[in-house]
């Protein structure tokens, strides 16, 4: 009995030595999506940067989940997210109105064809519209999760953004949750309400759920870069991976990193 004690201490010291992401046990679906050959190896070489496992985990994602991307952009996101909800989950893409223009319409028929042309990937992804004038990115009150990355700036500089949030809330069932990830400004500086520079105060951010009827939850620091002190001569695409800068300074940039985010959780009160 005594030698059982012990050897049950020793491995909880052991256990309690490992760092925390080796004690928890990850989400081996999501593990498999990131994992997955399908994705664009530029895509897969920021994963350091963006740490998506980390970061759906910290929503609370799981397969069986509604879940509606935001503007997904290249697709970084969708990537992952299409191949995890394939099977037993339902995953909703945001494009502006198809008729919005001929811009909209690019981009809503390079999604459609992806979609089609690759359903063991992208078979249950549907496309919703979001913009001019038009805010539904998924049918009311059917979502179980909405995700928005580094899009609030783009909102604040066209003057949506409350739209914007009041269509994630109206899209989300009662418990739903909202993820928001987003270049984070200094607390020290008044927030531009366009945005300029592409930097959103925490704050503020919260504000605007709030505003929307959410309640905020809570945020991880798992984005955040002290490197990034903000004052950058063309604002956030000055750092990585846009660097707006082209040659000038590049080094120096690439070694400060992605811009410092922030990433916050609200949830739709039940």
């Amino acid at each position: 009995m005594r030698s059982m004690r012990f050897v049950h201490a020793i491995a909880g010291l052991a256990l309690a030595t490992l760092p925390l992401s080796a004690v928890v046990a990850k989400d081996a679906a999501l593990a498999k999506a990131i994992a997955s050959p399908h994705r664009t190896p530029a895509f897969v070489e920021r994963d350091k940067a963006r740490k998506p496992q980390e970061e759906l985990e910290f929503f609370g994602i799981k397969p069986t989940m509604t879940v509606v991307e935001i503007a997904p952009g290249g697709g970084y996101w969708t990537e992952i997210l299409a191949p995890y909800l394939h099977d037993k989950g339902t995953l909703y893409i945001t494009t502006a109105p198809r008729a919005a223009s001929e811009r909209a319409a690019q981009a809503y028929d390079g999604w459609k064809k992806k979609i089609d042309e690759n359903p063991t990937i992208y078979g249950n992804v549907k496309i919703g519209e979001v913009g001019a004038g038009t805010y539904a990115p998924a049918p009311d009150g059917s979502a179980d999760m909405v995700l928005t990355f580094r899009n609030v700036h783009n909102w604040m500089a066209g003057g949506t953004v409350d739209e914007m949030f009041a269509s994630f809330f109206k899209a989300l069932k009662p418990g739903g949750v909202l993820g928001v990830e987003e270049h984070r400004a200094s607390n020290d500086k008044p927030q531009d309400p366009k945005a300029q520079n592409g930097y959103v105060r925490e704050d503020y951010t919260i504000a605007l759920a709030e505003k929307a009827g959410f309640k905020y939850v809570g945020k991880s620091e798992i984005l955040a870069n002290p490197k990034d002190t903000k004052d950058w001569p063309r604002g956030v695409w000055t750092l990585p991976p846009t660097l707006t800068l082209g040659d000038q300074d590049r080094e120096k940039y690439i070694a400060i990193g992605e811009a410092d985010n922030f990433v916050l959780k609200f949830v739709k009160p039940e």
